[in-house]
């Protein structure tokens, strides 16, 4: 597998060259507080310079302070330019609607994902308004899973950090705020951002962990296993995995398989060995 350092660059490399031939300067991207978007801020600021990577902070109903307070934090670390468009009323509109069209409350699953959706249309309407190219910020465990929205965050023209899992993810943001200490920067990824449980705001509490049913450390295990090496489920269960498990998410890797057809491109780089 390649070093950290040699994965940044080839994700830094990959969105510098898209962005140029797709004839964009500037990029925008939505920033929730978390790791993945703080992951693609950074890279795209290296790849474009922070003058030309846009961050929208996008709260909505369940968005906790912490989601705003890190992504400003970031934001100011890189010298990105930020606007905050909250979503709650473009929400609340679409559930009123849909209350007196569909003659029930929208709720659970239809609530949550057109949350990610509303962020979505906010997202394209600055790129659409001021020639941005919309980044995407998911990462490779997710969209094995299928845990995202069609149409709200598996958006965007271009996916910097598609092609890792997420416990890439978190080596790399490690390595990189390492980078920036050594060469006598500021770490440009908050402490915070690094250390909460992911979520995705969209319910009260929820955790992503928790969403999945699995704790990513093991889910991508499992997945370099069936995905990345090609082995067997029995293989992969022999490796120390409960063969119920392995089973599951191989069952959920394939029935996702529509949702990841759609996602955008990201970096085609031998990341896996």
């Amino acid at each position: 597998m390649m070093r950290p350092d040699g994965i940044y660059r080839a994700c830094v490399e990959a969105t510098s060259a898209f962005m140029r031939g797709a004839g964009f300067r500037d990029a925008v991207i939505g920033l929730s507080g978390g790791i993945d978007s703080s992951l693609v801020a950074v890279i795209a600021s290296d790849a474009l310079g922070a003058e030309h990577v846009h961050g929208v902070l996008l709260p909505g109903p369940y968005s906790t302070p912490h989601s705003v307070t890190d992504a400003e934090e970031l934001a100011r670390n890189l010298g990105m330019q930020t606007m905050t468009m909250p979503i709650t009323g473009a929400y609340e509109a679409f559930a009123s609607a849909f209350a007196q069209g569909a003659g029930e409350a929208l709720s659970g699953l239809a609530s949550e994902n057109t949350q990610a959706r509303c962020r979505m249309v906010a997202l394209m309407a600055l790129s659409n308004a001021y020639g941005w190219l919309m980044l995407n910020t998911g990462n490779k465990s997710e969209a094995a899973m299928g845990y995202s929205t069609l149409y709200g965050d598996t958006a965007g023209a271009f996916a910097p950090i598609g092609g890792l899992y997420k416990t890439q993810v978190y080596e790399l943001c490690a390595w990189r705020n390492a980078a920036a200490l050594e060469a006598g920067e500021v770490a440009p990824i908050p402490r915070h951002a690094i250390e909460k449980p992911p979520s995705a705001e969209l319910s009260p509490g929820q955790s992503d962990e928790a969403s999945l049913g699995v704790d990513y450390a093991i889910l991508d295990a499992i997945l370099m296993g069936l995905v990345e090496r090609g082995e067997s489920a029995g293989d992969v269960a022999a490796l120390g995995f409960p063969e119920e498990q392995v089973a599951a998410i191989q069952a959920r890797y394939a029935a996702n398989a529509f949702k990841r057809a759609l996602e955008p491109p990201y970096p085609q780089a031998p990341f896996y060995g």
